[in-house]
């Protein structure tokens, strides 16, 4: 047999064409391209029976263990995808000395949420920071804190044009540590609060997600960080109707998602409002019919 995998770091390496054979469940899946590696193992794109689904596999059983719960508690909350829908979960024994865990979940068709937003204009930051404060506080009221959210984990859906969450890694449950972070996304790191899970970290790590749709280099930690944080927001035209709900998330001034996403929405609907009055009939569609879902038909946002 010849030998198809390689470690190194924390990633897996496979090659191409290798096949995974589940030991309880004895699921086939052939490897068809990596999609990327993190702290806890790699994730692959698989064929299982004409069927694409990607596949995490990794040495730390008891973070997939974790990583395999809340995959499950997410998947109960109706009518929310809050993150990749669960298939399978099991080993693979490479040989005598050699195991892994993996699990399987959907494949999410769709493309990078930097490229997205870039590719469609700032007229879709309204529309997608909605839907990401609507799937947050759903899954906050989970008892789940996002923790790692980064622009690196977030993916819109190619048709549907819906964000999607793709790692679950650094979810935490409300009250404990966050212990996966990435520093720039971090209040902690910043000085500008603690790394206790509550939806004030996740909706830190939100403004940081936004501002890197414009910094994508990033920006130093330098000096006041209220102060930095606040020029880099008001040097982006873009952000203007968005500056008071954006700055009090830098504060921590929200208790709960909820409270963000309502001042999100009056930003975008006093936008409207200053748009009508200057004569202007044009009104983005797609932006009419979230408001309206928000308001008259639930936060279930469909497209």
């Amino acid at each position: 047999m010849k030998r198809r995998l390689t470690n190194k770091g924390f990633g897996i390496n496979l090659r191409i064409g290798t096949q995974i054979v589940g030991k309880w469940q004895e699921n086939r899946y052939t490897i068809i391209r990596k999609l990327g590696s993190g702290m806890v193992g790699s994730v692959y794109l698989c064929d299982s029976n004409g069927k694409r689904v990607a596949l995490k596999i990794s040495r730390q059983p008891l973070s997939m263990t974790k990583e395999v719960n809340v995959l499950q508690s997410l998947n109960k909350a109706q009518d929310k995808t809050l993150g990749p829908y669960l298939l399978d979960v099991d080993d693979w024994e490479v040989n005598q000395n050699q195991a892994y865990s993996f699990y399987v979940m959907e494949y999410i068709n769709g493309v990078n949420f930097t490229t997205f937003m870039r590719g469609n204009g700032s007229e879709w930051i309204g529309v997608i920071f909605t839907q990401l404060l609507d799937q947050l506080h759903h899954l906050h009221k989970l008892g789940w804190v996002f923790g790692d959210l980064k622009v690196e984990n977030l993916m819109v859906e190619q048709h549907s044009k819906k964000v999607r969450f793709v790692d679950v890694g650094g979810t935490t449950k409300l009250g404990r540590s966050i212990k996966e972070f990435t520093e720039f996304y971090d209040r902690g790191y910043w000085g500008l609060g603690t790394r206790r899970a509550e939806p004030s970290y996740d909706l830190f790590a939100l403004v940081m997600v936004l501002l890197t749709l414009y910094y994508p280099n990033h920006f130093q930690k330098r000096g006041d960080s209220i102060k930095r944080i606040d020029e880099k927001i008001n040097g982006i035209k873009d952000l203007d109707i968005y500056r008071f709900p954006l700055k009090k998330a830098i504060r921590g001034k929200y208790s709960s998602t909820a409270q963000m996403k309502q001042e999100w929405v009056y930003s975008i609907m006093k936008k409207q409002k200053g748009t009508k009055e200057k004569g202007n009939k044009w009104v983005e569609p797609m932006l009419i019919l979230v408001l309206a879902n928000l308001f008259y038909f639930g936060s279930v946002l469909l497209f």
